[in-house]
């Protein structure tokens, strides 16, 4: 093998603390951008927290913060804040009273809400002017020398194993109904430099390596490791990885 890299098995098998360490962070300005938008800086809602990437950018934006996550495993791997409240909770069930909230958020969550009830408690728990933020980032790219082969893995390779939801993200949730008046956005970017294992970290975060294990492909991802690791070189070979920001933004 080209690289000192470990087998697939070891970098596709990360468990429960694999998002706390290598999904990407968003940039501050989206929370300064969130936050502007918003007619006030009391409470900021974010659903479908997850460990809480976006809901600890918005703290130092707003007086109080609440991060909601359907897995009890991905509110363990949250970091606490002291004006952050963490509750393990479904979209569709916000534990908040009415009219609370001054903005309320989803980070890469809303493709696996039930649309239609997450707005109706949405609407319940905004406060007046408030702002809804469907958040999302677009498929990575890498530098021509490896972004080539990363493309046809994500969408040929790992492709099938995705679940129909994920053509929500790549599109940016450009399809969804959202039954608000928009808001504009800033062009903004994820931008992150790292190693080849970090790169394979976030790889082993995927719904749909998981899927494609479960299938009994691992020889799949090992082939990818294999051609890719080779591509990238070393792997102390620190790369600049990017992601597009989507937002469907509007008021409540």
């Amino acid at each position: 093998m080209p690289t000192s890299i470990q087998p697939a098995r070891n970098w596709f098998d990360q468990g429960g603390q694999a998002y706390a360490r290598f999904r990407p962070e968003y940039p501050t300005e989206l929370a300064v951008f969130l936050a502007s938008a918003a007619p006030d800086r009391r409470l900021a809602l974010d659903v479908g927290c997850g460990n809480g990437q976006l809901t600890r950018l918005l703290a130092p934006c707003f007086e109080r913060v609440a991060g909601i996550d359907p897995s009890a495993d991905q509110i363990a791997n949250a970091q606490p804040q002291p004006n952050i409240d963490y509750r393990c909770a479904p979209a569709e069930q916000i534990p908040l009273p009415d009219a609370c909230a001054s903005l309320v958020t989803a980070a890469q969550a809303a493709h696996w809400f039930d649309l239609p009830a997450f707005y109706r408690e949405a609407r319940r728990i905004a406060a007046p002017g408030a702002i809804l933020a469907l958040v999302s980032y677009g498929v990575l790219k890498l530098d021509p020398a490896l972004d080539a082969r990363f493309q046809t893995f994500y969408r040929d390779e790992i492709g099938p194993y995705w679940p129909a939801e994920r053509k929500l993200v790549d599109t940016g949730y450009a399809t969804i109904d959202f039954p608000f008046a928009e808001l504009a956005p800033p062009a903004l970017e994820i931008r992150c430099a790292w190693r080849l294992p970090e790169f394979l970290g976030y790889l082993s975060t995927w719904s749909a390596v998981r899927s494609a294990r479960e299938a009994g492909q691992e020889r799949l991802l090992t082939a990818f490791v294999e051609e890719f690791g080779a591509a990238w070189g070393d792997p102390g070979t620190v790369r600049t990885v990017c992601w597009p920001i989507n937002m469907r933004i509007g008021r409540l």
